[in-house]
């Protein structure tokens, strides 16, 4: 099987190490089926499609409305290079999931927009599909409504032309959608677990998420929840995409 690539972002070791440990578990895979790139790290290079399987793109403190003279230099080198990866997988259809800043990284893309009207504080909420969504390959195997963990200062405003919705929450219109046939990206996090959201909040408690005094009460609140769901989305963008 040709691997899977796997983008991260977070510049904290124990939360990006966290992170890519959760998705390998989801996905199934084994390390070199899944190969890591830490964009924050080094520039992207060049990726050849025929080299890969798919490739997943996982979250991060960075936001793509981030007012310009507030972004890092690394910022702005992540965003450029994701941005000319997204292009072309877009024009080529190639498989490709993005989770929460891979929705603001494919959002902006063919008229489509992202800003802070639609933020929704970190925690667990009901996620439900679109007709579309339960027509879906990749989302149809999951119940038409499931909780999922989140939290984000973003979120699309307009779809992208041609953008399929797939799924949505109360206080989020765009909770997933896809471009083409095989190109997805997802506000909500499918990798995480109580323990992982619980240990995102301690890290990013300088992030602006939320106030000081809420950080308990969100731990002890994602402790409470029950999110079994979102994780089979990893295996099976796997099973659907894997290729010798």
């Amino acid at each position: 099987m040709r691997p899977f690539l796997f983008l991260g972002t977070r510049a904290e070791d124990a939360v990006a190490q966290q992170e890519y440990d959760a998705v390998l578990a989801g996905c199934g895979l084994r390390p070199d089926e899944l190969v890591r790139v830490r964009l924050e790290q080094g520039p992207l290079g060049e990726v050849d499609p025929d080299a890969w399987s798919g490739i997943i793109l996982g979250g991060g403190p960075f936001n793509v409305s981030d007012p310009e003279d507030t972004k890092s230099a690394a910022q702005r080198r992540v965003e450029a290079d994701l941005h000319d990866l997204a292009v072309r997988v877009v024009a080529e259809d190639f498989p490709f999931l993005g989770a929460c800043y891979g929705i603001g990284v494919l959002g902006r893309l063919g008229g489509g927009s992202v800003d802070r009207t639609w933020g929704e504080p970190i925690g667990a909420l009901p996620v439900t599909l679109t007709e579309a969504g339960r027509a879906d390959p990749l989302f149809g195997p999951l119940p038409p409504e499931f909780a999922a963990f989140l939290g984000h200062k973003e979120a699309v405003a307009r779809l992208p032309e041609g953008a399929v919705l797939l799924a949505s929450t109360d206080t989020c219109p765009v909770h997933a959608f896809r471009l083409g046939l095989n190109v997805y990206a997802t506000q909500f996090h499918p990798e995480l677990d109580a323990v992982a959201l619980c240990d995102r909040v301690d890290a990013y408690s300088a992030h602006g998420y939320y106030e000081p005094h809420e950080q308990e009460q969100l731990k002890a609140a994602a402790r409470e929840a029950l999110v079994t769901e979102p994780v089979r989305l990893l295996a099976r963008f796997v099973e659907l995409y894997a290729r010798g």
